[in-house]
């Protein structure tokens, strides 16, 4: 917590390279996952990431490849209530973070494995 990092991910547009604060990490189970927004439009793929607790029903073990689940999240529109296949998991450490990007802040940020960040300054 409280960590400068930079960020390696390109989730969002402006988001790689970006450096950020840590304002929050978890011991968990994060999920790649394919969905249609409950709000119509283009089915996502490979949206990273969603969490276990997430998940609708989830229980606490990890989630096969494939697997079809509802998501219970709002991470963006149309992902509360829609239904989703697992496209990949990691059990690595995942966080919450602030970071600028394009002039603006994003403030705690839903999420970001290990993988996706480097100390500041590395």
């Amino acid at each position: 917590m409280g960590s400068e990092v930079v960020l390696t991910a390109d989730h969002m547009p402006g988001m790689k390279n970006a450096k950020a604060k840590v304002v929050g990490v978890y011991a968990t189970t994060t999920y790649a996952v394919n969905y249609t927004p409950t709000t119509g439009g283009a089915p996502v793929k490979d949206h990273k990431w969603v969490v276990q607790q997430e998940v609708k029903g989830a229980g606490g073990k990890r989630l096969a490849d494939g697997t079809q689940v509802t998501l219970a999240t709002d991470h963006m529109p149309g992902m509360d209530g829609a239904k989703a296949t697992i496209a990949g998991s990691t059990t690595e450490p995942v966080y919450v973070v602030d970071y600028d990007m394009n002039g603006m802040t994003m403030k705690n940020h839903k999420w970001v494995v290990q993988d996706e960040l480097r100390a500041a300054g590395s």
